[in-house]
């Protein structure tokens, strides 16, 4: 017997059957184009009522930063005269304008910093807690989240106040500490203190939560895996659980600068509703402009500045997370 007798012989597939044609009742399956669509076509309300929401007053923003606007346009005795690049030439070669521009931006970096730090020894601690102490937490976080900004504003000015206020009446205590009468407000560094300790406390609770969803998501086995082979507490959150949370991570830093960069009613409030000149950040600025010195135009500038400034913060998270894409 020969080798190719004793070889068993391939079995060859059964020809393919073409599908059996369609009933002229059967709805046909959507096309690959109509599918591309139709996520446009679910989010088109919602971006009409975008564009009728936020398409006017930023285009009318750009109309006005161009504009001689006063207080006799606003009520219409004299028509909107064309200034060209003069409402930016102005706001630009001020020496005012770029003090708020670097206070603003200390303001947020100091802002974002504490925030995310404050957020990310929170979540990692909430990790390590029993059940009803995390719940609890989680209560007092979610309490604080919905406080209205007015609320807590007035809250704040009463703790920090210089005659009833009860943080200088429990400093006070501490030995060699007097600061009854203490106005916090009476310089600027301190008061724009007490008011970034206002944005960070608000802000707090968003990061904490957001961080513990995160951590969720960090694998045990690549912890364990770390420790033995010889990494401590911070060399895990270094190497395992940083990289993990990357994403999230950027994404929070990036909101929370936009949101710190228009920090408006917690200054505003704070300073019953005048900021001074060393209180001043970009947004309160703008609308000192525009309300007080009823310079519409120049206020406009302002805030088209500002949303520039924005643009380019959104600029480098949507590069960022790009990057993140490409790594994964």
């Amino acid at each position: 017997m020969s080798a190719a007798d004793t070889t068993t012989p391939a079995k060859v597939p059964p020809p393919r059957q073409a599908p059996p044609p369609a009933a002229p009742g059967t709805p046909r399956r959507p096309s690959a184009k109509g599918a591309a669509g139709t996520p446009w076509l679910l989010l088109a309300p919602c971006l009409l009522v975008l564009a009728g929401v936020m398409g006017y007053p930023l285009v009318r923003l750009v109309t006005l930063s161009f504009q001689k606007f006063g207080q006799s346009q606003l009520w219409g005795f004299q028509p909107a005269e064309s200034a060209g690049f003069g409402n930016f030439t102005k706001v630009l070669s001020d020496g005012e304008f770029w003090q708020v521009v670097l206070r603003t931006i200390v303001f947020a970096a100091g802002s974002v910093i504490f925030t995310m730090v404050l957020g990310m020894l929170i979540a990692l601690l909430l990790q390590r807690v029993s059940g009803w102490v995390r719940t609890l937490i989680n209560i007092a976080l979610v309490a604080s989240w919905g406080m209205p900004v007015i609320v807590a504003t007035t809250v704040f000015k009463w703790l920090f106040d210089s005659d009833y206020g009860v943080l200088n009446a429990v400093l006070s205590k501490l030995p060699g500490v007097d600061l009854i009468g203490h106005n916090w407000f009476a310089s600027g560094p301190q008061g724009l203190a007490v008011i970034m300790l206002l944005v960070v406390w608000g802000a707090v609770p968003f990061v904490v939560i957001t961080l513990s969803a995160g951590l969720t998501q960090v694998p045990k086995e690549l912890e364990e895996a770390a420790r033995l082979d010889g990494a401590g507490a911070w060399g895990v959150f270094r190497y395992v659980t940083l990289p993990i949370l990357k994403p999230v991570v950027v994404m929070l830093t990036t909101l929370s600068v936009i949101w710190d960069m228009g920090v408006f009613p917690q200054v505003f409030v704070m300073r019953n509703g005048h900021p001074e000149a060393e209180f001043q950040l970009l947004t309160t600025y703008s609308y000192d402009r525009a309300f007080v010195v009823n310079d519409y135009g120049q206020g406009s500038a302002i805030a088209l500045i500002t949303v520039v400034l924005l643009l380019g913060v959104v600029a480098v998270y949507m590069r960022q997370m790009l990057k993140i894409g490409e790594v994964e």
